[in-house]
């Protein structure tokens, strides 16, 4: 017979349309009516998981599952807001390492339960670093809508300085949270608690809230991935660090990927006669960010300007403004 909680497991992987969690539970059946002897039950189960994963295979392309938008109530819905991203890495533009390191993180998250058959467990916490721009939040979108899951953004201006002395009970709740659903947790700006704690602005309440977020994140045992982003890697505590199973670097982009995101960004608009080496070589130094932004720039002054193609100077006039207001802000 099945147990109490692999009973709630069902129900709860049922209602958020948590398909790998379902199939996983209902094979974890089947494997204990084999222990107990129950060969042809055990057979039939399997065949059954079998059958529905095939249905959900042969989806026709584009086809998506309902997914039951809910948001988090109650104290977690003050720290967390959820989404549901469809966005997937084919959208991103990301150097080779990136893309190795992310496409192993899903791989592996996509085959827990073959993990889990061998005592070994999928990269589930990763450490994200780099600059402003660079792909760190839109990664957290792309790991979510590739494992089909919801994306939870905790808010630490929440979590801080609306609950100053109760953070260690509301960042419990987060975590508490990554059991009973399967999620991308993502805590962006994340040197916010994670500061080293020998720092001279360092203060007794965040030295606690870095201390229970080490206690938590060592405990977990859950299904959900959690994500931290920094913009300031160097200031990171070198205790928290080491709690992350990956730490991916993200940089500001280079030639080939500028080139990329610029043609990515205007695909829809007639670009003949553009030269990209010249655009890549305006845009360097600027971001992801600010690349598609300028590209944009660009093309509403376009079709604003009821022009029949977009003009290569437009493009880098768009740049050269972005670049100017970067170093702007820069020197301030």
């Amino acid at each position: 017979m099945p147990t109490a909680d692999q009973l709630k497991t069902l129900i709860e992987s049922f209602a958020a349309s948590d398909d790998a969690r379902f199939y996983r539970t209902a094979l974890q059946l089947a494997a204990d009516e084999a222990r107990r002897g129950h060969g042809k039950l055990a057979q039939e189960l399997r065949e059954l998981v079998d059958a529905a994963r095939a249905r959900g295979a042969a989806l026709p392309a584009g086809a998506k599952r309902p997914i039951p938008l809910a948001q988090p109530r109650g104290d977690l819905g003050d720290l967390v807001s959820a989404s549901y991203p469809d966005l997937k890495m084919a959208d991103m533009v990301l150097s080779k390492s990136l893309e190795r390191g992310l496409e192993r993180v899903l791989r592996e998250n996509r085959g827990t339960a073959r993990l889990h058959e061998h005592g070994l467990r999928a990269r589930r916490k990763l450490l994200l670093v780099g600059p402003p721009g660079t792909g760190k939040t839109m990664t957290a979108r792309a790991v979510a809508g590739e494992l089909h899951v919801p994306l939870y953004l905790v808010r630490f201006e929440s979590m801080i300085t609306k609950f100053m002395g109760e953070t260690a009970a509301k960042l419990k709740l987060v975590f508490d949270a990554m059991r009973s659903v399967r999620a991308v947790f993502l805590f962006d700006e994340f040197d916010a608690i994670g500061a080293q704690r020998a720092l001279p602005n360092d203060t007794g309440e965040i030295r606690r809230i870095l201390n229970s977020f080490l206690q938590f994140i060592e405990a977990d045992d859950s299904e959900s991935i959690v994500i931290a982003a920094t913009n300031h890697a160097e200031i990171l505590d070198r205790a928290l660090i080491r709690r992350f199973d990956d730490v991916l670097t993200y940089t500001l982009p280079e030639a080939s990927e500028i080139i990329a995101t610029l043609q990515r960004t205007l695909t829809d608009f007639p670009t003949k006669g553009i030269r990209w080496e010249h655009l890549a070589d305006e845009a360097t130094g600027l971001s992801y960010a600010e690349i598609v932004r300028a590209s944009e720039d660009a093309a509403k002054d376009m079709v604003l300007g009821e022009r029949a193609t977009l003009p290569e100077e437009e493009v880098v006039r768009a740049l050269r403004d972005r670049k100017l207001a970067h170093e702007a802000v820069a020197a301030k």
